[in-house]
């Protein structure tokens, strides 16, 4: 089969044409932006990129157009697509028809830690010698790629829950049909498609509802919106995680905090220690959660935390970009306040309270739910445990902030910074910056090459 993918470099649709070329289509596809690291990835996959969405791209007469959901009507390909009555469907419908169908499908949801659980139990799956197949949201260190097709039975996907397409908008997951399902956590998200909390509990309950009988919901027990979607209806098994009589996490010693080592328990019962490099509350939740999922398709939990202990993290997950005159720059793809203040939290685990070691945070309100100017009442909290705040907001263009951005920081005081002007945020942060700081960028875009710009900036700076 020859399909053309509409939206091609957007990271769920890259991996799924990757997952297509894999399974011995033939794949072609076109984006507004085709530009590295996405289109150099996907040519080396043998797939053929266009710029742009043109009508003359119907020429290519491919058996089946599969839509990303950035298109909308009035996208010229798309208008032409509907005119001529061409076969058409979404990029989740289509994966879940043609790559997922009849495999143990292992869904991972929530708003925060998505990719980073599903890279965790994708590990634990091939650490066990299941050589799952997986399409996740983000680069798992251990793997070096995003998406694979394997022969295995089992295969792990991030589960989103923004909408599938602009024909379609019920949630992506939904066509997933998972047999193993990971509810991580659940807040407000997504402003631009959702009204509230509420809707975007009625799409996780639609989630709940094709996952079969004997199939498994492992499910944070501490989260009350993901209770209340189980409340409307359940028909699954269910284990928790976070609570007393579930899965937790406790300090594997009696003395000493549950960071990088800390017992896993099950009903009570220890079953195993989980020794890695990484710090937080949110991790050590995702690891019970991935450790649940592994059981649920027979990895014992005694093999599955020792597992952990080799497992490499996600790339923009606290990524270390570069050091230059002990001033370590990193990046994270934090991009919700509550996000936000788990990743300021973590790193200052890292890194203690010595008083030579600062947090400089540099952020960029990308998101669309971040730009509708939904969440800004939230950053100050979010931001206060950061040292110095840096805040960047475009003024014009695509990315541009409909709210005013200094006035939303104005409650941290003289500790933040607004800008519209990428380059004097750069000399901004370079100007104050020393030796033990840690600056910290955090945008779920590339943020105007950003990171690189901070390092030149402070090498140059020692030059002079």
């Amino acid at each position: 089969m020859h399909i053309h993918i509409l939206g091609i470099c957007g990271t769920f649709m890259g991996g799924l044409a990757v997952l297509a070329r894999a399974a011995g289509h033939k794949v072609t596809g076109c984006d507004s932006g085709v530009y590295p690291p996405m289109s150099t990835q996907l040519q080396s996959q043998g797939i053929e990129l266009i710029q742009g969405y043109g009508e003359e791209q119907l020429a290519l007469q491919p058996d089946l157009f599969v839509v990303g959901n950035v298109v909308m009507r009035g996208n010229p390909l798309m208008e032409a697509i509907l005119d001529r009555g061409l076969p058409y469907v979404s990029g989740p419908q289509w994966l879940g028809e043609h790559v997922l169908a009849g495999k143990w499908v292992l869904a991972v949801a929530g708003t925060h830690g998505k990719t980073s659980t599903a890279s965790m139990l994708a590990w634990l799956l091939e650490d066990a010698g299941m050589n799952p197949g997986f399409l996740i949201g983000g680069v798992p260190l251990n793997f070096g790629i995003s998406a694979r097709l394997t022969d295995s039975s089992f295969f792990v996907i991030e589960a989103d829950e923004y909408d599938t397409a602009f024909f379609d908008k019920r949630s992506k997951f939904v066509h997933y049909r998972p047999r193993t399902a990971i509810l991580n956590n659940l807040e407000f998200d997504h402003a631009d498609i959702f009204d509230n909390l509420a809707a975007i509990e009625t799409q996780f309950h639609h989630l709940v509802r094709t996952i079969p009988r004997t199939g498994r919901i492992v499910v944070n027990g501490a989260d009350d919106a993901l209770q209340r979607v189980l409340a409307h209806g359940c028909w699954s098994e269910v284990e928790r995680f976070g609570v007393e009589g579930g899965w937790q996490a406790l300090p594997a010693d009696e003395v000493g905090p549950a960071d990088e080592r800390f017992a896993v328990y099950c009903r009570a019962q220890r079953v195993g220690v989980v020794d890695w490099p990484l710090q937080g509350e949110h991790n050590r939740m995702n690891a019970l959660a991935a450790i649940a999922a592994a059981h649920s398709v027979g990895v014992p939990a005694a093999q599955a935390t020792t597992s952990l202990g080799g497992f490499r993290n996600v790339k923009r997950r606290m990524e270390v970009r570069g050091s230059v005159d002990g001033v370590t720059v990193y990046d994270d793809f934090a991009h919700h306040p509550s996000a936000i203040g788990t990743t300021i939290a973590g790193l200052r685990t890292r890194i203690g309270d010595a008083p030579h070691a600062r947090i400089l945070a540099v952020l960029e309100p990308r998101s669309n739910t971040m730009k509708l100017g939904t969440m800004k009442v939230q950053l100050p909290a979010s931001l206060a445990g950061a040292d110095l705040v840096f805040g960047y907001g475009a003024s014009s263009g695509k990315d541009a902030l409909g709210w005013d951005l200094g006035a939303a920081l104005a409650p941290l005081g003289d500790k933040a910074h607004a800008f519209d002007d990428l380059g004097a945020l750069v000399r901004a942060v370079a100007s104050v910056a020393r030796a033990g700081d840690h600056v910290l960028v955090m945008s779920n875009g590339g943020f105007g090459g950003v990171h690189q710009k901070l390092l030149d900036a402070l090498a140059n700076r020692g030059a002079a």
